[in-house]
């Protein structure tokens, strides 16, 4: 198997996983301290954006996947600043709460940055373990 077809697999894995872990996250009473609760989540959310963005471009560097990450990140987070009747009825639904939550947060956006920075810096350090670049 070729690396840009293992990595892909090794992203969408993660991804997977990360997607399990998140929905646990915010749907199983796990007890968790609020700070924990919301910015947990949305690191997770956020490192599956990663992990999604780096399995559609697996040639790329993980500092270019995660600028790209970050960009979707805050795109959907002000998105939350624009209303129309279908977003809004959208949006409170699970999985529009799941998927693009209800209100802006610029804290959000520092949460998100700093989880695609932390997933990146483990996938460069995966991508040298595997002997490529």
């Amino acid at each position: 198997m070729n690396f840009n077809r293992r990595r892909r697999v090794r992203c969408l894995a993660f991804a997977g996983t990360t997607i399990v872990v998140g929905l646990m996250w915010r749907l199983v009473p796990l007890g968790l301290p609020p700070f924990w609760f919301k910015y947990g989540g949305s690191a997770l959310w956020a490192a599956m954006v990663y992990w999604i963005a780096a399995a559609a471009l697996p040639n790329q560097r993980p500092v270019k996947v995660a600028a790209i990450a970050c960009c979707v990140a805050t795109i959907v987070e002000l998105s939350r600043l624009f209303h129309t009747p279908a977003t809004d009825a959208f949006r409170i639904s699970l999985a529009g709460r799941l998927l693009l939550g209800r209100f802006f947060s610029v804290w959000d956006i520092v949460a998100y940055c700093v989880a695609i920075g932390m997933v990146a810096v483990a996938d460069q350090a995966m991508t040298r373990t595997t002997g490529s670049r």
